[in-house]
């Protein structure tokens, strides 16, 4: 049994990934963590696990929850969890970092970003990022895994295949996204009360969202050409859910037909990357791990859907499936 810890366990993300959790035969949540007072029992958080989870979340320091684990994932904002797995990476204990901290590769561009110096700039570029169908053969041996973003993992499994295959023109690429409300994290936010966003459909951080260099870095790295998209994020109304529909420009000739046997090819041996001939809605991925992606040709562009949900896919279900590849486990496990 592998003895894990949750840092920041509150949120939604941390609500999933123990349930997820739950399931795995092969783990015990020992440790949740939050800097709420009284230690109140994680069932007081999360009814949804009441009878299910008996353990209570604390303040504890990292020494602590480094001697009681042997894997911590990390739910803490941005610079928060840096500070925090910086010192847990002292120890043996390995991390799953779901915050952006080390998923960028220099301290420029994250200070850039997000409006801080980051508090380890040291393993910047050194960290393996926790995209499987991309890096699963980096991941075993890794004592830190930067966990991608959820619009950012919808994206990029959507272009990665047509970007290597050399298809689309890669400097020419619009991302237009659209999440439900989680994506947004369970902290009140004036945007994300009930009177704001129902009925509403908003666009947010148009040429400014903190995704658009991890996008543009990641697939530039795994194409090994220079990458450069325009990328706008939507607010929709609903729990949860992603759809990316992304415009590109071919760059050689290719049927609708050609083009989904070459991203079939691509994830040929990937179980959560399903390639469909039909129109993907958010639905068809609600509760699972699964990205769905198909492409349509109209008028000489190529128009990509790619739809995953953004509390699975998006941030806990690759969590597991990156702790699932560092312990040698059965990637699918617990997430089928």
């Amino acid at each position: 049994m592998v003895r894990v810890g949750i840092l920041g366990a509150t949120g939604y993300t941390a609500l999933e990934l123990m349930k997820i959790l739950l399931r795995h035969p092969n783990v015990e949540i020992t440790t949740l963590t939050s800097r709420q007072e009284g230690n109140p029992h994680v069932s007081s958080i999360h009814p949804q696990l009441m009878a299910r989870l008996d353990v209570s979340l604390e303040d504890l320091a990292p020494e602590t929850v480094a001697a009681r684990t042997d894997c911590v994932f990390s739910c803490l904002p941005h610079a928060t969890s840096a500070a925090m797995v910086m010192k847990m990476l002292e120890t043996e204990v390995r991390v799953v970092d779901f915050s952006a901290d080390y998923r960028l590769r220099d301290a420029e561009t994250y200070a850039e970003w997000y409006g801080h110096k980051h508090p380890d700039p040291e393993r910047l570029g050194k960290t393996v990022y926790g995209l499987p169908e991309l890096f699963g053969s980096d991941i075993p041996d890794a004592q830190l895994i930067a966990n991608p973003g959820c619009y950012t993992s919808t994206s990029i499994l959507a272009l990665a295949p047509l970007l290597s295959g050399g298809f689309i023109n890669s400097t020419d690429i619009i991302i237009d996204a659209k999440s439900g409300v989680s994506g947004a994290g369970r902290s009140p936010k004036l945007t994300t009360l009930y009177p704001e966003c129902n009925e509403s459909l908003s666009a947010y951080s148009v040429g400014r969202h903190r995704h658009t260099p991890e996008i543009e870095q990641i697939l530039t790295v795994s194409s090994g050409q220079n990458v450069q998209v325009i990328f706008t994020p939507h607010l929709v109304p609903m729990d949860r859910g992603i759809l990316c529909t992304i415009y590109a420009t071919p760059i050689k000739d290719a049927t609708e037909d050609r083009l989904l046997e070459a991203m079939r090819a691509f994830y040929a041996d990937k179980p959560f990357i399903r390639i469909v001939d039909h129109l993907p809605a958010t639905k068809d991925v609600t509760g699972t791990n699964f990205c769905d992606i198909t492409v349509r040709l109209v008028k000489g562009r190529l128009i990509v859907f790619s739809c995953t949900d953004n509390l699975i896919k998006g941030a806990s279900g690759v969590a597991v499936q990156n702790f699932n590849l560092m312990h040698g486990f059965d990637e699918t496990t617990a997430l089928l």
